[in-house]
């Protein structure tokens, strides 16, 4: 008997089994992991970073070495 693992969606909450039978996990269904992906397009979400430069600085940086 093997454990079932289930984790909330992170765009309804609602809990998600973590298997193969949730092609979308984490999320429930094709529309909250569209949601998401519209969220980081839109830049409403973002991934903390601790400096000042942005990609496109560091590649700048890397042509003039």
């Amino acid at each position: 008997m093997s454990d079932v693992i289930t984790v909330n969606c992170p765009t309804c909450n609602k809990p998600v089994v973590w298997g193969e039978q949730s092609p979308y996990r984490p999320f429930c269904s094709k529309r909250c992991q569209l949601i998401d992906l519209g969220e980081w397009a839109a830049e409403e979400k973002r991934i903390p970073s601790s400096g000042d430069l942005s990609d496109s600085d560091d590649w700048s940086e890397e042509q003039q070495q």
